[in-house]
């Protein structure tokens, strides 16, 4: 990922994540009480700050060197910088990870690399990476769901389709996460919370590729 493609009004202009997150981390603290969570992506650290404000002590944002930190939402001392293409060398072990909306940003070849430095960190992710056809900037890697459910088992994690239910007719979070957003769970995590058992159990990988009301206007208005 290049510096020049995310600028400092690239993030300004991300305000949209914030507000989603005020939304969507209510939601994930329904299923686990995390300890410590890491941002894999974190742009300026909007779903951590939000954490953070949830009584998480521990967190931890990684991006590229192009983040101006003067811009962080989170304190700069719990940010690092990292290559995204190349395996994460981060030691600690977070009971959440999170990496919403970034891995289209990367080139197929790293997908991999990428999805294993995630899995390497925690139990439970929560993950959002856009479709095909979904507008941004420098996405390279869109994909439907089942190309990163496939990636995500060979490292032995499982689709858990339990937020968008709660989130798809919210009018303060952006489609994009609405219509993307999943958690990824170890299988063995599985057996100690019920909770995210039974939504594991409930979840139909036949119908996890959806695609939002507002992301489908979009693309017709541009067709006219």
């Amino acid at each position: 990922m290049k510096k020049t493609l995310y600028t400092d009004e690239f993030y300004d202009a991300r305000v949209d994540s914030l507000e989603s997150a005020k939304v969507i981390v209510p939601l994930i603290l329904k299923y686990i009480k995390p300890k410590n969570v890491v941002d894999v992506g974190c742009g300026t650290g909007a779903f951590l700050s939000v954490f953070r404000k949830k009584g998480v002590k521990k967190i931890l944002g990684i991006d590229g060197k192009w983040v101006n930190k003067e811009k962080l939402l989170i304190p700069q001392k719990d940010f690092h910088v990292a290559d995204l293409e190349k395996p994460l060398n981060i030691h600690d072990k977070f009971d959440l990870v999170i990496s919403v909306e970034v891995a289209e940003h990367l080139p197929e070849k790293y997908a991999e690399t990428y999805i294993n430095s995630l899995t390497k960190l925690g139990p439970v992710i929560l993950f959002s990476a856009a479709i095909p056809y979904q507008h941004g900037p420098h996405h390279v890697n869109k994909q439907w769901p089942k190309y990163w459910v496939s990636l995500f088992k060979k490292k032995g994690f499982v689709p858990v389709d339990c937020i968008r239910k709660e989130i798809w007719e919210h009018e303060g979070v952006a489609f994009w996460y609405t219509q993307n957003i999943l958690l990824f769970v170890k299988k063995d995590y599985l057996k100690k919370n019920r909770k995210l058992k039974k939504e594991a159990e409930q979840t139909n990988e036949s119908f996890l590729a959806l695609v939002h009301p507002k992301m489908y206007l979009i693309k017709a208005k541009r067709k006219k």
